[in-house]
């Protein structure tokens, strides 16, 4: 038997032979090999020299690929991670250098595609770390290492070497946020473009000569065309990052019109089938794809330039020729198709040429509607030269293109043509019909790689910006289709779409009630073939106008959307459901949406609805089609109680089967949520099905916390708002699961202290028990140092457990909880913050105790002390002495009562200062000097107090302005059953029980008593109370 024996990483020291087998072990075919060599190569990647080394095996030609592929691979990730001068354990200056010498000139000359490939990722990563600051000529190092290669005797191979590494360099410049890295670039733009521009023009002749004349150099005219290929990748991207005003420079205008005449003689090629072979064909449509992206890229970036860039009026009116001449080929039927147009799949670089370049030219009306109605705004300071170019630019534009009849031209070209339904859509529908909806469905990004997609934006801008010219020739045409016979399908969709795009614009135009009275009902009466399609169309129409339109026949709509959802009508393909599926969700979003409406229609829909959900795969369309359950369920209210059964049958079947479909179950917790919150107290007998749900989310030693602990806490909190207490214990289970949310102080932790208070108001026993065992400790480890809003929370559960444990047994199990308090040291967290600020206040100047509390904090701590002592002020004096059981409780309780008197006047809410107030004039009854002495304190307190609780003092009035008659008065209109408990708590509180004044009254009379009779009270306490003060107590008329 053989035994293999591992040690670390570290104790194999790094040499170029060690370097080697490892990679050659972490690029085998044995996973143990591979594993091993891996944890090999991270333990090194530290290690100075590491990274050198890695470079010197890639530079050895007799390596194995492999073994020189991961080594290659591993520099350049170490280039990510410890180039940088402030990166842990970064790598050395020296071996730096090292590397930066051996790049370029190893790149250039590597035969191997995917090899050099990566080595000029790896120079682009360093390039962007350095320049310009540690290598400022590294762009004239690569233009000059282009420049070499480019010259006449140069091996080909090293010429496209030298283009693959400035390609990435200018790509990854180009993408830089840094403005010193983008100044950089610019700076060097004009030496690159020289350099560049003469290989461009160099390879396009020599190919476009070969084709024109032949030749016996096939290969090599290949090579050129891969090499202009290269050449305009790096134009396209240089042309626009390397310029803020490209049309200022001659170089730009000279390489502008330049690759504008090739775009010209390109596409002459590619219309003469028989001039080049279908390779050739590939590279010309791959050059035409990259001048398309560099037109649209430079208009996005710079209108203004693009503008005034040499003939770009006229290169518009070019690209709008291409777009006429291609729709012309969108209503073919499938078998008169180009073989590429058949083919095409959801690849967006797989577009036919002619259709991506049609692309192309939408996006450029769109970059040129926006540039003269909607500028982008800049923060940059302008020239008065730049304002100027920017109107002109503007107007240039307005005048010479997008007039008001090439407006309607556009529009009407988009709706006949580019909205139209085609052979290719009709075959993905069949095929793959969710695939398709979801395509269509795509967000607005959609309209950079979707030609349809894109019309449709181009159109929106059209009818929003030429509204006056535009709005008529659409309505003649709506005239048209709504008469049109009814095979007229593919007009009717292609119109229809375009009502529904510009419904905003058009709900003033149209009379839709009568539209869909008269057109829409009828034509969802045809049954022809092909009319599924109008039924997808309507229910997307009738989404986009029930959103903008009020009034509508709703029970009509719906009675529609019934129809479209019955899998058992021969139309209602997989499409058109899901569709309206979708537009469901915007038939009951509208603020006038009624659920009594609705409600006779409910039974089908939410039937049908739920069945799609179970028929559809992709999750996208799951999550679009909960989405419209969930706002069914929000929206319907408590009318959703007869349905509830249904869903809740369902919902938890899909949720198993969504196994890590975690976006699927943040939506299913969300339903639940909204299920809970409108069916209001019935949802107690759905606890069993949802309780488990929430148990294994909100674990965070699960793997499903994170992704779903917040919609869990959300349901959790929704189901714990409507449980009376009787049916609490079903809940109890959870409680647990919230301890931990405390220590590891998540995001759901604030979320998770106001659900310990609902649960106290619930279940108020099992509540204290869980505080006096797991609750106030990791509270307590919260407490210190904690956020405003954390430390409120806290406290405010600590204020409740011990008016909870006064209300169950009185003062005796109020005692009872302070020794929890004292054992958990919850109340020495409390204690020691109000020592910290005691401290602080008595320092000043550059040595000044710096303390955490804020003021507000500082009034909840107080507050709790004020809740031990209202009842029992003993029990305030025995918990202090047992936090300072080594001082004298005399020195302890007169910092306690410095800090509580100081802190009076920052207590503005009346029910806390109350509560202090009562608190304060408890204490009096211990007979302590500590406190009688504060006399002169105590009733500045009292005056103030009594003056703001007793200002509407009169006959028919408490005298207390804060003590509560009757408990039905303090009920909502909608009380939820934690509201009705969280009523009897503050109807039970002291501060609404007691009144203040005979507060006061009683416990002076017991103070005076307990002293030995006024006289004695009176020469001993209150001769120390200043007149002014004693004065305006005696107005009160207590004492």
């Amino acid at each position: 038997m053989n035994f293999e024996i591992e040690v670390a990483g570290e104790a194999n020291p790094l040499s170029q032979e060690t370097l080697y087998k490892t990679l050659t072990s972490a690029s085998s075919g044995n996973l143990n090999q591979i594993k091993a060599g891996t944890q090999q190569l991270q333990n090194w990647e530290k290690h100075p020299g590491f990274h050198s080394s890695l470079q010197s095996i890639f530079l050895d030609p007799s390596l194995p690929f492999e073994v020189r592929y991961l080594s290659i691979i591993h520099l350049k990730n170490g280039i990510d991670k410890y180039w940088r001068k402030a990166a842990l354990s970064a790598i050395q200056k020296s071996e730096k250098e090292q590397i930066r010498s051996r790049a370029i000139e190893s790149g250039t000359k590597e035969p191997d595609f995917h090899l050099a490939s990566q080595n000029a990722l790896m120079i682009s990563k360093i390039i962007r770390y350095e320049f310009p600051l540690d290598w400022p000529d590294a762009i004239s190092v690569v233009s000059n290492n282009l420049r070499l290669t480019s010259q006449p005797n140069s091996p080909k191979l090293q010429l496209t070497r030298a283009l693959l590494i400035l390609l990435e360099v200018i790509k990854e410049l180009s993408t830089a946020r840094l403005q010193r890295t983008r100044a950089g670039l610019q700076s060097s733009s004009l030496e690159v473009l020289q350099v560049l521009g003469n290989v461009y023009v160099d390879k396009m002749q020599t190919w476009m000569t070969f084709l024109n004349e032949g030749g016996d150099d096939e290969g090599g005219a290949i090579i050129s065309i891969e090499q202009s290929l290269l050449a305009v990748r790096i134009l396209r991207r240089l042309l626009v990052a390397g310029w803020d005003f490209p049309n200022r420079s001659g170089e730009v205008q000279e390489a502008w019109s330049l690759i504008n005449s090739h775009l010209k003689r390109l596409l002459s090629l590619l219309a003469d089938q028989t001039a080049v072979s279908e390779t050739v064909k590939r590279l010309i449509e791959k050059h035409l794809r990259q001048m398309g992206k560099l037109h649209v890229n430079l208009a996005k970036d710079h209108p203004a330039g693009f503008a005034l860039l040499k003939d770009s009026t006229y290169l518009l009116s070019f690209y709008w020729n291409i777009v006429t001449r291609f729709d012309e080929t969108l209503a073919l039927p499938i078998s008169n198709l180009p073989e590429a147009e058949k083919l095409q799949d959801e690849n967006y670089e797989s577009l036919p040429v002619m259709e991506f370049l049609s692309l192309k030219g939408l996006l450029l009306l769109r970059a040129c509607v926006k540039m003269i109605f909607s500028p982008a705004q800049t923060f940059r300071f302008q020239q008065q030269e730049d304002k100027e170019e920017k109107a002109y630019s503007r107007q240039l534009i307005k005048d010479n293109v997008l007039t008001s009849g090439f407006a309607r031209t556009v529009m009407e070209t988009l709706v006949t043509r580019f909205f139209i339904i085609r052979q290719r859509d009709l075959r993905e529908w069949e095929d793959e019909p969710e695939m398709w909806e979801m395509k269509e469905e795509g967000g607005d990004d959609l309209a950079e790689y979707s030609l349809r997609s894109c019309a449709e934006k181009l159109f929106l801008d059209l009818i929003l910006n030429y509204k006056s010219e535009i709005v008529q020739p659409l309505l003649s045409a709506f005239t048209q289709a709504t008469n049109a016979p009814v095979t007229e399908v593919f007009l009717k969709d292609s119109v229809y779409s375009a009502i529904g795009i510009g419904a905003p614009m058009l709900v003033d135009q149209i009379e839709f009630d009568a539209f869909l009275r008269n057109t829409l009902l009828k034509e969802m009466q045809v049954n022809e073939p092909g009319y599924n399609i109008l039924r997808r169309r309507i229910a997307i129409v009738l989404g986009q106008w029930l959103l903008v339109k009020d009034g509508l026949d709703r029970p009509l709509v719906y009675d529609i959307f019934q129809h479209l959802l019955d899998r058992d009508h021969k139309l209602n393909d997989m499409v058109v459901r899901i569709t309206a599926g979708r537009q469901l969700k915007n038939i009951i979003l509208p603020f006038e949406f009624d659920p009594k409406t609705f409600s006779p229609y409910a039974p089908t829909i939410l039937s049908a609805l739920l069945a799609l959900i179970g028929e559809v795969d992709t999750a996208e369309t799951l999550l679009a089609l909960l989405s419209t359950l969930s706002v069914l369920v929000e929206n319907m209210k408590e009318s959703i109680i007869p349905f509830a059964e249904q869903i809740m049958s369902f919902l938890p079947t899909l949720w198993d089967h969504s196994l890590d479909q975690f976006l699927v179950k943040q939506t299913i917790l969300g339903i639940l949520t909204s299920l809970v919150t409108s069916t209001k107290i019935t949802s107690q007998q759905y606890h069993s099905r949802i309780i488990p749900l929430i148990d294994n989310s909100v674990d965070v030693q699960s793997g499903t916390y994170i992704q779903l602990g917040e919609d869990a806490m959300d349901l959790w909190e929704a189901i714990l708002q409507q449980t009376p207490a009787s049916n609490v214990p079903d809940l109890l289970r959870l409680v647990p699961r919230l301890f931990p949310l405390l220590e590891t102080g998540s995001s759901n932790l604030v979320k998770a202290l106001k659900m310990m208070e609902t649960y106290i108001y619930l279940a108020p026993n099992e509540m204290l028990f869980f505080s006096a065992n797991t609750m106030l400790s990791p509270l307590a480890g919260l407490l210190g140092g904690s956020k405003r809003e954390v430390a409120g929370s806290i406290l405010d559960i600590a204020d409740l457990l011990m008016q909870t444990a006064t209300a169950i047994d009185g003062p005796p199990g109020l005692w009872k909880f302070a020794n929890n308090f004292l054992q958990t040291r919850f109340l020495q967290v409390v204690v020691e913050g109000l020592r910290g600020n005691h401290q602080a206040r008595q320092t000043t100047g550059p040595n000044r105790v710096q303390t955490w509390l804020d003021v507000l904090v500082e009034t909840r701590y107080l507050s709790t002390l004020a809740r031990l002592t209202i009842l029992t002020p003993d029990l305030l004096i025995d918990a202090v002495s047992n936090i300072y059981s080594n001082e004298p409780i005399e020195h302890a309780m007169t910092w306690i009562l410095d800090e509580w008197f100081s802190h009076l006047d920052n207590m503005s809410h009346p029910d806390g200062k109350k509560l202090n107030c009562l608190a304060l004039t408890a204490l009096l009854r211990t007979g302590q000097a500590y406190i009688l002495t504060r006399l002169q304190e105590l009733m500045t307190m009292w005056t103030e107090v009594a003056l703001d609780l007793y200002e509407d003092e009169g006959e028919d009035k408490p005298n207390d302005s804060l003590v509560y008659l009757d408990i039905d008065a303090l009920k909502g209109e909608q009380e939820t059953l934690q509201q009705g408990l969280t009523r009897k708590m503050v109807f039970n509180d002291p501060v609404h029980r007691i009144d203040v004044k005979t507060h006061i009254r009683e416990t002076l009379q017991y103070v005076v008593e307990k002293s030995g009779g006024n006289e004695e009270f009176r020469n001993r306490w209150l001769v120390n109370v200043d007149a002014d003060v004693l004065q305006a107590f005696g107005k009160l008329g207590i004492y």
